[in-house]
């Protein structure tokens, strides 16, 4: 038996009052999706323990059977691991986003616009080069996304991720300590992102962008600290080999810590402009070899943090028409039977604009094994399914043991 895991990251939501009180996953067109959810079993799996926030790398890792609160280690140290940065022992990581203040003080969005990746590495260039020094150093990464690495640092620190926070004031979610260990770092980093205000404001780039009506890349935020985290890989927990195909360092981290091999596609952004086609394909060809494919589509995901409900239903549809149609055929007839299972790592509601603890729906075909009866895949429909409400590796045993 061969495996894809299809994760439409964030795709689930809340009835939206735009959409006629259904959800985006209700509302959208989704033909290939359904047909596959009435041969397939369902259910809710609690992704994120109420305990720890409702990021996307617990969530990742959840979806894959581990024991967050065992290996979560702060979402910088795995995006470290795929951008191929080496951390040495008391190296702290953490994730910095480029994000966009407005005149007020309120931050605008998370990802500066969505900025394209060559524009944000001349950003994060110019800051390495006025900032960094013995102690700390910026890379770049993918579009808004970035990594900080301090020597030494304290993880004893409060950070807020900037998508939880639209519409905020910045001042009131810089970082504190959350003991006197943390002090030092804390103190550093508030002066690096006030460092980051003054020097990105009039950067030429920046001016352009807002020029041309987008937004500023104007501000570094930093967090989701932690250390090298200690992991068992994929193959050791469940003895199977894995490939792991995204648009973001994250997804691939965790891949890379989980053993698997990271496969990149031409185009893939991130976005609702991702290469989708090339995506599908390029999961169906990994079953050649390796035991299971971790497909990640984020598109879903971002329409939720732009608060975009008529674009989510699109992406959805995307996922439905260019990604599941196509697995589908392709798997349908191969020599090895192929498992199929679709599922979001968290919900992405629009109202919120960030990610919730609720149940995410989940679906799982195996071939030759019977349906559930639940005919379309939603949040509300998977409630009647088999497998009802799991937690923990429960998702990951139910795929591999059939």
């Amino acid at each position: 038996m061969k495996y894809i895991i299809i994760l439409a990251d964030g795709c689930s939501d809340y009835p939206v009052e735009s959409l006629g009180g259904k959800t985006p996953l209700e509302a959208a067109h989704t033909p290939h999706i359904d047909a596959l959810c009435a041969r397939s079993r369902c259910g809710l799996l609690k992704t994120v323990p109420d305990d720890m926030p409702p990021g996307s790398e617990i969530a990742n890792l959840a979806v894959l059977g581990y024991d967050v609160h065992d290996v979560y280690q702060g979402r910088g140290v795995l995006e470290a691991a795929s951008m191929g940065v080496e951390l040495g022992k008391g190296d702290l990581a953490m994730r910095c986003n480029l994000v966009s203040i407005d005149g007020d003080g309120l931050i605008k969005n998370h990802s500066a616009g969505h900025i394209p990746t060559e524009e944000s590495h001349q950003l994060i260039s110019f800051l390495n080069e006025k900032l960094a020094d013995e102690r700390y150093s910026f890379y770049p990464g993918v579009s808004y996304r970035h990594l900080f690495v301090l020597k030494g640092g304290s993880d004893q620190i409060d950070c807020t991720p900037p998508h939880d926070v639209p519409g905020k004031p910045f001042k009131d979610y810089m970082v504190k300590s959350k003991a006197p260990a943390g002090a030092g770092t804390a103190m550093l980093l508030n002066d690096l992102i006030s460092q980051s205000r003054r020097l990105l404001r009039e950067h030429p780039l920046n001016r352009k962008r807002v020029e041309a009506g987008q937004d500023p890349a104007n501000a570094s935020w930093f967090w989701s600290p932690g250390y090298r985290p200690k992991m068992k890989t994929f193959q050791e927990l469940y003895g199977k080999t894995g490939a792991v195909i995204s648009a973001v360092d994250l997804i691939f981290g965790i891949g890379i810590y989980a053993g698997f091999k990271p496969v990149k596609v031409t185009g893939a952004t991130g976005l609702h402009d991702t290469n989708y086609e090339g995506k599908a394909k390029a999961a169906v060809d990994a079953l050649s070899e390796t035991d299971l494919v971790y497909l990640h589509i984020e598109a879903s995901d971002e329409a939720g943090h732009e608060g975009n409900a008529g674009l989510k239903v699109r992406t959805i549809e995307y996922l439905d028409q260019r990604v599941v149609s196509y697995i589908t055929r392709q798997t349908e007839n191969m020599d090895v039977p192929v498992a199929i299972a679709i599922l979001p790592d968290h919900p992405t509601p629009c109202a919120l604009r960030t990610h919730t603890h609720d149940p995410v729906p989940f679906m799982i075909f195996h071939p030759g094994v019977e349906g559930d009866q639940v005919t379309e895949y939603n949040e509300r429909s998977v409630q009647k399914g088999y497998y009802g409400l799991i937690r923990g590796d429960g998702f990951i045993r139910a795929l591999l043991d059939g």
